[in-house]
Parts: structure tokens; C-alpha cells; sequence
């Protein structure tokens, strides 16, 4: 693909889309940015940090008009709008669905209409869509084993059973070939967003990259929004000198990317074209249990302050989920290049100059009014 391009970035002005939008600029594109400034995340304010040199329209992405003007001269989409939280989306299910599925549904109309300018459209999609990781059995081989029961979380049995056989079970890296799941109504509205844009790219000829994110992290996640990652949710609680809240037993596996691993991913889908039309996961390949996580925060922070360990189950949570990278290596030549303990260490030089309201108990009480966590 020929440079420079005239692109937008909708969501440009959040955690993921911001340094999407630095390196895209600093590559020599122009860029314009839509985002609608969610009150939760930005309160209502464009940030201190959004790049100067890329055009920024405030406004909802369910705007046809907006998004129509967004569309004016573009050449590339990298769709990365979206309400974020798995929890909350469980009792505020209009919301997520409206600004991603429905969202996403204007963003791909107005798309049709220009396809013939449009040379590639990249959607952020979200491990999320799996539910459970890829497991295995000793005695029945691979499994995709369905949600635990009820029974079976209010006992505090935390790891998965075999569905055949009853035997434990061991998580495995989760390729792109694993059935999906969701088990939340973000996590469908990720699966709508993601499907949605393959189907409509393949019929209207616009080639279309979706990547799967794992759990990001890094500068710029919205410390005090209670359902962004983890990673920043632990922080904000150290930052008020309270304990991050660790559900179930803390040792839930998940797969750590660095948001300029992220970023650097977005930028090869754009360079090549042999994963057009694929959906690709984008991670570490490295598991982390959350304890471990949560103990090396508390270590780089200098807190002496404990994680708490909740012993609760949230509706829509999993037990592990960790990626199989080897697709996005061989279709992107995609290779992580920030390790946990690195990437942690840039978070916390940033979060330490960074002030955040912690709501996570707010969070935590609008789950348990509606029965949603037990």
C-alpha cells in the first residue's frame, strides 16, 4: 500500500485509539479522529494528550450524518469506537449495543457508499468473544467446555471441568479457530462488531482486517472508569490507597499485550494484504494469572497495601484465556516486543504522575443490586 493515506480513526481520542492516531501521524498520514468523548472515560473534555496534527470531530458514531462527513476523502477506517466494560454491560445492555452494534452498523453504510475510495478498514475486535480459552483433557483431548454452573461458582470451584468426562482440565493457547462464546453483552456486541465488518467488507470489495486484542494495557487507560483494564482498574485502587479487588481466586489466567504491541499490529494490517478478510489475534502469547499481576503493581508502586481477595464471581467473567499468537505471525509478521515486567514499569512511571477517582466499590454494588455477582 502506497503512503501516505488519508485516514480515520473513530475512538481516536481513547486509551488505544490516541496512540493508534501518534503513529499513524508520525508515519506520515493524514488523520482525523472521531470520537464522542464518553463523560466516563474523558469527562466531556478532549484530553490533554490528543496529537495536534490530526483533524478531531467530536461526535457519536451513531451520528449517519457525522459519520458521513467523518468519511469525506478518507482512504483507510481503522474502527476503533467502542463502550468498553464487560460488567456494565450486563445491566446497561442498550448502551453497549447501541454504540457498537448499531454504531458500527451506520459506520459500515456510510463505508458502502465510498467503498470504491475506501482501500482498507481495520476493526478492533476483543478476545472477549471466545468466552472460555481452548482447554484439554487428558483422557478426552480438546475441549470447549461451556460455562460453569451456578453450583458450582457459589461452591468456589473455580477451574473448569471436563464436559465429558468430568476430569480437570488444562487451558491451552486459544487459536482463531476456537467456536465462539460470549458471555456478556459486550462480548456479543465485540462478536457483532467484528462480524459485521468482515461481511460487509468481503460484499463491498473494502479489504477488511479484524484483530482480536487481548487484555491491553499501558499509558492513557482511564483511571478512574471501573470498567476499563485491569491493569489500570489496580492502579487507581493503589493510587487511593485501597487494595485492588481480585475475584474468584486470583490465579484466572489472561494474556497481557502492551498497547504499542497493539498499535504496532494495527500498523501491519495496514502494510500487507495477507490477512485481509481474517480475524487475527493480537497478544502476548504468555500467560499471567492476576495475582501475579496485581503483586507486581503493588511491588512497582511501592504499596504496602495487600490485594484483597474477593472470593466472588462476576456474570460475564472467565476462568483463562491466553492466545495463540502464531496467525498473527505468520500473516503480519506481527512479534510482541514489550514484556509484562517492562510494560508495567512504563505504567506505573506514568500512573505515578496521574490522579484518579477510584469507583470500583460503586462498580462492584451495581453488580451485586442485580444479582450479577455471587
Amino acid at each position: 500500500m502506497s503512503f501516505s493515506k488519508h485516514v480515520l480513526v473513530t475512538g481516536g481520542a481513547g486509551f488505544i485509539g490516541s496512540h493508534l492516531v501518534d503513529a499513524l501521524v508520525l508515519a506520515g498520514h493524514r488523520v482525523r479522529i472521531l470520537d464522542s468523548l464518553v463523560p466516563q472515560v474523558h469527562h466531556g473534555e478532549a484530553p490533554a494528550y490528543l496529537n495536534p496534527q490530526a483533524e478531531f470531530l467530536p461526535g457519536d458514531v451513531c451520528n449517519r450524518a457525522l459519520v458521513a462527513r467523518a468519511l469525506d476523502g478518507i482512504e483507510v477506517v481503522f474502527h476503533q469506537a467502542a463502550e468498553v466494560g464487560v460488567g456494565q454491560s450486563m445491566y446497561e445492555p442498550e448502551r453497549y449495543m447501541r454504540a457498537n452494534t448499531l454504531g458500527t452498523t451506520i459506520l459500515l453504510e456510510e463505508i458502502s457508499h465510498a467503498r470504491h475510495r475506501i482501500e482498507k478498514l481495520v476493526v478492533a475486535s476483543s478476545m472477549s468473544i471466545y468466552g472460555e480459552g481452548a482447554y484439554a483433557c487428558a483422557q478426552c483431548g480438546d475441549v470447549a467446555p461451556p460455562p460453569r454452573s451456578g453450583k458450582q461458582l457459589r461452591d468456589h470451584l473455580w477451574e473448569l471441568q471436563c464436559p465429558r468426562c468430568s476430569g480437570p482440565l488444562s487451558a491451552t493457547p486459544t487459536n482463531e479457530d476456537k467456536p465462539l462464546a460470549p458471555f456478556s453483552v459486550y462480548a456479543i456486541s465485540k462478536q457483532d462488531q467484528e462480524q459485521l465488518c468482515l461481511v460487509m467488507g468481503r460484499a463491498y470489495g473494502v479489504p477488511t482486517v479484524a484483530l482480536r486484542y487481548f487484555n491491553g494495557y499501558g499509558t492513557r487507560q482511564a483511571l478512574s472508569n471501573p470498567y476499563t483494564g485491569l491493569c489500570a482498574i489496580f492502579c487507581s485502587r493503589l493510587l487511593n490507597q485501597r487494595p485492588p479487588l481480585i475475584f474468584e481466586d486470583g490465579e484466572q489466567a489472561r494474556d497481557f499485550i502492551h498497547v504499542s504491541d497493539i498499535v504496532q499490529a494495527n500498523l501491519l494490517a495496514l502494510e500487507t494484504a495477507a490477512a485481509d478478510f481474517c480475524a487475527v489475534n493480537i497478544g502476548s502469547g504468555v500467560s499471567s494469572s492476576v495475582n501475579h499481576v496485581a503483586a507486581l503493581l503493588c511491588r512497582a508502586l511501592g504499596s504496602r497495601v495487600e490485594p484483597e481477595i474477593v472470593g466472588q464471581y462476576r456474570e460475564g467473567d472467565i476462568r483463562h484465556c491466553v492466545a495463540d499468537i502464531s496467525r498473527a505471525r505468520r500473516l503480519l509478521g506481527f512479534t510482541p516486543k514489550v514484556t509484562l515486567e517492562l510494560g508495567l514499569a512504563e505504567l506505573v512511571d506514568w500512573v505515578q504522575t496521574q490522579s484518579g477517582e477510584d469507583f470500583a466499590h460503586e462498580a462492584r454494588h451495581q453488580l451485586a443490586a442485580r444479582n450479577l455477582m455471587y
